[in-house]
């Protein structure tokens, strides 16, 4: 992790900013022109005009793009990564956190494709700052943990994917929905980049026993992962802001991330 003494020079600049999506609004005419969303966008001011940084897009969980994932975003950025957090429900309407993520709920979710489209228009969007070191990360939490495990298997865009407890990354067929039309894991063999799981041992969603399977088809396509478990912890157990919240395993949990984007990254 990036270590600051007392004396060294800090700062960070985070603000809300306008990005385009991959994904594509198309007029009567079929046209098509880039989607425009929000995103929160924090990066680390050092005195090293010409210092180029690692980058970590978030992905937000179910709840939302809200205050707990912009402070995440912030946290990234003050280990020194370019980090940020696109809204993935901003077409589904303005509101509060909670309110457009109980719409989004009615709907089904946002669909798979969206979501990716949106991921990969952010990292357009910082590939044009010219202030990176060429590396790209991926972090998600729940449903966050799942797309950052799908975007690993559908794109080659990111070089180390952080999965907390993501859950649907397996799925039986009663669960594909048009919105879902793949179960992630079964596309395992496509995964590129590196991956770093974190799980609780107590969690529903996913249970023990996906996790399990997630790491067997890990193991048997030969790719890049370590995962850890945490007993006495659930789902969302390094949520600080919730009752599911767990100090140490959060902690630890911490730790292990920025370890993990620094070793795989660079800062």
């Amino acid at each position: 992790m990036k270590k600051y003494n007392t004396h060294d020079y800090e700062g960070l600049l985070a603000e809300t900013i306008k990005i385009k999506s991959e994904n594509k609004t198309f007029d009567t005419w079929g046209d098509g022109k880039e989607d425009e969303i929000n995103a929160y966008f924090a990066k680390p001011i050092t005195k090293n005009p010409d210092e180029k940084f690692p980058v970590v897009v978030l992905i937000h969980h179910l709840p939302g793009w809200d205050e707990l994932y912009k402070e995440f975003t912030r946290k990234f950025a003050h280990h020194g990564f370019l980090a940020i957090c696109p809204d993935l429900y901003y077409r589904e309407g303005n509101g509060s956190p909670e309110d457009v993520a109980a719409q989004v709920r009615s709907m089904g979710g946002v669909s798979d494709k969206q979501v990716i489209g949106d991921l990969l228009g952010t990292t357009n969007y910082i590939s044009n700052l010219g202030i990176h070191n060429g590396k790209f990360g991926l972090f998600g939490t729940c449903s966050g943990g799942r797309h950052g495990f799908l975007t690993g298997c559908k794109t080659d865009r990111f070089d180390a994917i952080v999965e907390c407890w993501g859950g649907n990354v397996i799925m039986d067929e009663s669960s594909i929905t048009d919105k879902q039309p793949e179960s992630p894991a079964s596309l395992t063999k496509d995964f590129s980049g590196s991956l770093l799981g974190l799980f609780g041992n107590d969690d529903v969603s996913p249970p023990p026993e996906q996790v399990d399977e997630h790491e067997r088809l890990l193991k048997e396509h030969n790719k890049d992962y370590v995962f850890h478990r945490y007993d006495g912890a659930g789902h969302g157990f390094m949520y600080h802001d919730r009752p599911l919240y767990k100090q140490e395993q959060s902690v630890d949990a911490w730790v292990k991330i920025l370890d993990f984007f620094e070793n795989k990254l660079g800062v």
